[in-house]
């Protein structure tokens, strides 16, 4: 299993944007995620996201961090 990349928030929507989710809103700083199957995600702009907050935002959209490193590429 790769380690867990440094990712923006905006790196991370279009990642999420390759596997059908669209970016439904933006609420202050936090952009709304919406997809029809699977959770909807809130996901903050920051230029670095945690890591405990990225994994929770991978496992929330149903994938692994193998396919979030497949995502990016």
């Amino acid at each position: 299993m790769p380690p867990l990349p440094v990712l923006s928030g905006d790196e991370f929507v279009r990642a999420m944007q390759r596997i059908g989710y669209r970016k439904e809103r933006t609420v202050g700083s936090h952009m709304i995620l919406a997809h029809l199957t699977r959770s909807t995600l809130s996901v903050p702009r920051h230029p670095e996201l945690g890591r405990g907050l990225l994994r929770r935002l991978v496992r929330d959209a149903d994938l692994t961090v193998d396919e979030l490193v497949s995502l990016l590429k």
